[in-house]
């Protein structure tokens, strides 16, 4: 089953005063990599959050940011007021011993003082964690929605291009025939341009002739890299996390492209050689955002 390694899932969920927002954003990795955001009260809370991405998402450049929205700022925050009446009426009789009577800026300047200003601490409820972690579970489930989607478009690319390769491969035999007969003419000209043809042994010549052609010989090319294009296909379609060996299988289909183009000696298994490469690097850039 082909996945994407990109995508993108939010959900949102409102507990009492507070709405919580989650967004989870993809990206191709070789590995897992969490960038983990948290408000301060859920941030013991992390290393949980990390472990429950890195086995639900496998793989991928993960961005997580989890949102608590207060609806009711005005509970949140109070003034300690005796710290505020004895910081203002110390101020107010230096400035009068200082022979400044305008108070005007005292009350800013005794809200900036440390503990005057008190912004309530909310405890972490465990019943409210739980909620927190179902509208985590729904932005993974958006997100993982969004990647099969996504991986079904790289299903039909890697199909189509892997049947591309495989009918260029049945291209060559067209070619194959005549190419060895051109080898073969050609090597028996240049002998009989520079020997006599009484000069050397006729079934020697043969021997060599046939020994010389094996080396041309790419049966075992096309056969290899025949069998690679339907393994690919087929891991393509089983479960789980086939990213990587359909890396590896691709990889193999480019060592046999390769060889067969080495050994080719024809300008037209030459072109039909060059128009796979070109598929397989297309495979190759997609495999890479495959999970």
């Amino acid at each position: 089953m082909v996945t994407s390694m990109t995508g993108y899932g939010k959900a949102t969920k409102d507990l009492g005063n507070t709405k919580i927002t989650v967004q989870v954003k993809s990206l191709n990795s070789k590995g897992i990599d969490l960038n983990v955001k948290l408000p301060s009260l859920y941030r013991e809370k992390e290393l949980e959050v990390r472990s429950m991405l890195s086995n639900l998402l496998q793989r991928g450049k993960v961005d997580f940011m989890l949102t608590a929205e207060n609806q009711d700022e005005t509970s949140r925050l109070s003034i300690n007021k005796d710290l505020f009446k004895a910081h203002y009426t110390t101020l107010k009789q230096l400035k009068t011993d200082l022979g400044d009577t305008d108070p005007s800026d005292l009350i800013r300047l005794v809200c900036g003082l440390p503990d005057v200003m008190v912004t309530e601490t909310k405890e972490l409820n465990e019943n409210e964690w739980k909620e927190v972690l179902s509208v985590i579970k729904d932005a993974v489930i958006a997100l993982e929605e969004f990647r099969q989607q996504e991986g079904d478009i790289l299903k039909d690319e890697f199909t189509l291009r892997v049947n591309t390769i495989a009918q260029l491969l049945e291209d060559v035999k067209l070619y194959e025939d005549d190419r060895i007969k051109t080898v073969r003419e050609r090597i028996t000209k240049h002998l009989d341009e520079l020997i006599s043809a009484d000069n050397y042994d006729k079934d020697r010549l043969e021997q060599e002739l046939v020994f010389y052609m094996e080396k041309f010989d790419v049966t075992e090319e096309k056969v290899r890299l025949k069998g690679h294009c339907e393994y690919f296909i087929t891991t393509m379609n089983e479960d789980g996390a086939q990213g990587k060996k359909l890396g590896f299988i691709s990889q193999e289909m480019g060592r046999e492209i390769n060889t067969l183009g080495s050994k080719a000696n024809d300008s037209n298994i030459q072109k039909l050689v060059v128009a796979m490469k070109d598929e397989l690097e297309k495979i190759k850039e997609q495999v890479l955002n495959t999970l």
